[in-house]
């Protein structure tokens, strides 16, 4: 059975990158946020095994999406995505319960990695 994965991330370009490295390895993008209260909200309605989301987002941030999505499931697996390769924003994703870190623009083989890693 193929992982469920939720993209989170305001631009739509990026969304459509990741969706495609993610369909054409055997996963199955069940849903896409374009900030972080829809992330959190498709979150709570889909329960998908794994959630890319964007730091850098208008409303709500990544990193405090995070921390929501945490807080409302602890065993949620969430892989930080930002095109900044800001080492305060990745310490305190980490920190705050993400998985791991990827640096736009998307790279196949270490989205795929960074995945594999997460959910097996």
């Amino acid at each position: 059975m193929s992982k469920k994965i939720l993209i989170v991330d305001d631009a739509a370009f990026m969304r459509m990158m990741l969706k495609d490295i993610l369909t054409k390895n055997g996963y199955e993008v069940i849903g896409e946020g374009v900030n972080g209260i829809d992330g959190f909200n498709k979150y709570q309605e889909l329960h998908p095994d794994l959630v890319t989301l964007d730091i850098t987002m208008p409303e709500v941030d990544g990193i405090t999406c995070l921390k929501n999505i945490k807080n409302a499931d602890p065993n949620a697996k969430i892989i930080m995505c930002s095109a900044m390769g800001q080492q305060a924003m990745v310490i305190e994703s980490i920190q705050a319960g993400a998985k791991d870190f990827i640096v736009k623009p998307f790279q196949a083989d270490r989205v795929l990695e960074s995945i594999r890693k997460a959910v097996g």
